[in-house]
């Protein structure tokens, strides 16, 4: 529970970010439920079980190059001096459409017409590129002598049946599905999306139209979305006002969820009951973490599931959810928690912090010296944009978020970073 001199006293201690996310994350197992689906709905995908070739790729030895697949041996001693000549006994290329009905088969001294991708007809062993031939007639004059197999990838030289082209977990890309569907593979077995239910809480939170002292809920909105470009599935609920026997029976029916996390309430304020609703249904694993903006948040388990209780002021939900519930949604749904993308820019402004706490600055990127041109491709851009911070404070300026390219990340021991230092900058919108 929450007591009342910390109510008065606010935070005394605070847990550092790293030390909560790792609490968290062991306190929770990943589910094991598991689906099949088409391979056009696996993108993004943890698979269940080994992916296995059922057949050869290609599944029979084909043509790499235009041209005319011969015997190799018949080709021995060519030059553009001395040419092997050679007759033409095929011209459909391979293809059935042209063909008339004649045996594609290479015997001593012939040659077939091929293309690209074609098989490679029966009796031949190697393929003469046809700008190193001359055609004549049904003659086929050939300046270059040939090895056998030049020019002829092999049955199964892409992938081989039998072959283990994913292990089971693996995150399935789009080059991923389209292997799979070369090897005639239909459907896959995969872990099930994980369930997340968002519930937005405060008694000042209105869908539409606020009067004075309203506000409108945005928090609820951008978290489910957040939780759907992760690759969970976001329950977004109705918003519930800060009554304990009312959160208390919202936390209770999402349960059945992977994931509970709720926005708004989780300080120590009167209304902020949250946190002491989780007490008496589970366990309050950590409350107040040294980070900027956002340290009230929360994080606790109610029957095996963990409830991530982000604070209420928009810029400090959003940064509690990429740090707390992006890694819990990971690690529960069996996915891999990629590292958010970064770029190297140079400081415009001092970023100033606080030692002991990690502080997340909001950073405008600049290409081209104040011209945004970056999607000019006549624009001569820098090797290094510049990195303009919009905000270091003020948690409840939402624009400040929606306007900046990334944060810049100031680590616990630093009091911040001069103006002109090289910073990396994270990218919370290219994350996935």
């Amino acid at each position: 529970m929450v007591h009342d001199d910390r109510r008065t006293a606010g935070f005394k201690e605070r847990t550092r970010l790293a030390d909560a996310r790792e609490t968290l994350l062991a306190a929770v197992t990943p589910h094991e439920r598991t689906e099949r689906v088409e391979l056009v709905d696996a993108d993004g995908r943890a698979l269940a079980e080994p992916a296995v070739a059922p057949t050869d790729v290609p599944g029979y030895d084909r043509a790499a190059m235009d041209g005319y697949a011969v015997r190799a041996s018949d080709t021995y001693g060519a030059s553009s001096r001395s040419p092997a000549v050679l007759r033409v006994t095929d011209d459909s290329n391979g293809d059935s459409d042209d063909s008339d009905g004649s045996d594609r088969t290479v015997t001593p001294g012939t040659a077939i017409r091929v293309h690209t991708g074609s098989d490679v007809p029966d009796g031949a062993n190697a393929v003469v590129k046809v700008e190193d031939t001359e055609r004549v007639g049904d003659e086929l004059e050939v300046f270059r002598a040939l090895a056998e197999g030049k020019n002829v990838g092999e049955r199964g030289e892409d992938v081989r049946e039998g072959e283990t082209l994913f292990d089971a977990g693996h995150e399935l890309r789009p080059s991923d599905l389209g292997l799979l569907r070369s090897v005639g593979v239909e459907d896959v077995a995969v872990y099930e999306r994980p369930r997340v239910s968002v519930i937005p809480t405060g008694e000042e939170l209105v869908e539409s139209d606020p009067d004075p002292g309203e506000v409108i809920e945005t928090n609820g909105l951008t978290v489910s979305r957040l939780v759907e470009r992760w690759g969970g599935e976001a329950t977004y609920r109705d918003i519930v006002v800060d009554d304990a026997d009312r959160l208390r029976e919202a936390i209770q029916s999402d349960l059945d969820h992977d994931v509970v996390v709720t926005t708004g309430g989780s300080s120590v304020g009167e209304r902020d009951l949250v946190p002491d609703v989780v007490a008496e249904l589970g366990e309050v694993l950590v409350h107040g973490v040294a980070l900027k903006p956002g340290h009230p948040v929360a994080l606790g388990v109610v029957e095996d599931t963990p409830v991530v209780m982000l604070p209420g002021y928009p810029v400090a939900c959003i940064v509690n959810a990429f740090q707390f519930l992006r890694p819990v949604l990971k690690h529960v749904g069996r996915l891999t928690d990629h590292p958010v993308p970064t770029v190297e820019a140079t400081l415009t402004r001092k970023i100033p912090s606080s030692p002991g706490t990690r502080t997340f600055a909001r950073v405008r990127l600049d290409y081209e010296g104040g011209d945004d041109s970056r999607n000019d491709d006549d624009a001569a851009t820098s090797d290094t944009p510049t990195a303009e911070p919009t905000r270091t404070s003020g948690s409840g300026i939402l624009s400040s978020v929606a306007r900046s390219d990334g944060w810049v990340v100031v680590p616990e021991e630093l009091e911040g970073y001069d103006e002109g230092e090289t910073v990396t900058v994270e990218g919370w919108e290219w994350s996935a």
